[in-house]
């Protein structure tokens, strides 16, 4: 399927009518609704549960919370690339890396394996108060690369019963001090992986704060699971099926939409090196008049519209069907993950300080970026996704 190239490159200032697309009209909402505490909200490292509900909310408007989730369960039952591009879009409207990260994972990572692999009683559980915002669905990011890491949490039986002990921690939990239940992959002693739902009343778990020095508006958190007692009904998909199953999806739906973000991110740089360009003199002439100035717009301009194609691209082939495109997606990610850190340096470079505005998109981005290239596995994950898939090595 070809997807048609959006025509959504209008100024936040301008109103999203009822027609717009997925994109024009996220950004306009999280620029009207979240732009103007961002910077507060990050200085702070503060969630605000009132503005995700806000979003949640917004009539009329994309479904935030809940955009691939059957409408059928009260979500907005949307394509994988209208998913993409609400995240975009909240992303560039709101300017702010940690939120839009925070949504993907509740709105995408939580919500698609369910949706895949759940039960019809786990559907039906979940999934419509997760598209309405009332239950936060969180998982921990090292648990997102495809198997690549051997996982930190272990599940044996019950005795006696028809439930399993779960054991061990996890880090980098993203909505882990707001969820109401987590996504979490177990390893057997026999070497097989499965996937649970644990909720947060679980007894024998235990949620803690605190997270990376970066993405400070994503709520972050530890898990410690000591002999965490969930039944046969928390099981995600078949047992010991979590390898083929839960894990390959969970790792491209990071590698996409987890990166998705970054195209708003990095439109929203370009925009503020254009204006600079256009305002700003060096030695008495307009820094648009340089070349070097032209070419790193140029530059930046290439970046984005790439990265763009490789994330839409993958997007089109997850709504396709078929097999996953673990290749593309990989692909997609170790590009944008580049390409974030050079568009945020040559847009530095053009920008200047931008002292007075209190904006600080420069700065968080400079931050984010590098946590953005350290996770979903990182270079030595991804390449060898990429490699293997061209070799034919599964």
């Amino acid at each position: 399927m070809v997807l048609a190239q959006p025509e959504l490159r209008t100024d936040l200032e301008a109103a999203a009518g009822p027609g717009a697309g997925p994109l024009a009209r996220s950004r306009e909402l999280a620029g009207r609704l979240a732009w103007p505490t961002t910077a507060e909200r990050d200085r702070h490292r503060a969630w605000d549960p009132a503005l995700f509900a806000e979003l949640a909310r917004a009539e009329p408007g994309p479904s935030l919370t809940g955009p691939l989730v059957p409408a059928a369960l009260g979500g907005g039952g949307g394509t994988a690339a209208e998913g993409l591009a609400l995240l975009e879009g909240l992303a560039e409207g709101s300017r702010d890396p940690g939120l839009a990260l925070a949504v993907a994972v509740h709105a995408v990572l939580a919500t698609v394996p369910l949706r895949a692999h759940g039960t019809p009683r786990q559907r039906e559980r979940y999934l419509p108060r997760m598209a309405s915002g009332e239950w936060f669905g969180a998982l921990s990011l090292r648990q997102t690369h495809g198997g690549a890491v051997a996982p930190a949490v272990t599940a044996r039986p019950a005795p006696g019963q028809h439930a399993w002990l779960l054991t061990g921690r996890l880090d980098l939990v993203a909505g882990a001090p707001v969820a109401h239940h987590f996504l979490v992959v177990a390893a057997h002693q026999g070497g097989g992986r499965t996937a649970f739902l644990v909720d947060r009343a679980t007894p024998g778990l235990l949620v803690t704060e605190g997270g990376p020095a970066a993405m400070h508006t994503c709520p972050w958190g530890h898990l410690l699971l000591d002999g965490a007692q969930v039944d046969d009904g928390s099981v995600l998909g078949a047992v010991e099926g979590a390898a083929t199953e839960v894990e390959p999806l969970l790792a491209v739906l990071d590698w996409v939409y987890c990166s998705a973000p970054w195209l708003g991110v990095m439109r929203a740089l370009a925009r503020d090196a254009l204006e600079a360009a256009r305002g700003r003199e060096l030695f008495g002439r307009p820094l648009a008049h340089d070349q070097a100035t032209r070419f790193a717009l140029a530059d930046l301009a290439t970046q984005v519209e790439l990265a763009e194609g490789l994330l839409r691209q993958t997007a089109s082939r997850l709504d396709d069907g078929g097999a996953l495109p673990l290749q593309e997606a990989a692909a997609a990610r170790l590009f944008v993950s580049d390409a974030a850190e050079r568009v945020t340096r040559a847009a530095a470079g053009l920008t200047g300080p931008l002292a007075g505005t209190g904006d600080g998109l420069t700065e968080r981005a400079h931050r984010d970026a590098l946590f953005l290239s350290r996770t979903g596995g990182g270079a030595q994950v991804l390449r060898p996704v990429v490699a293997a898939s061209m070799l034919g090595l599964g």
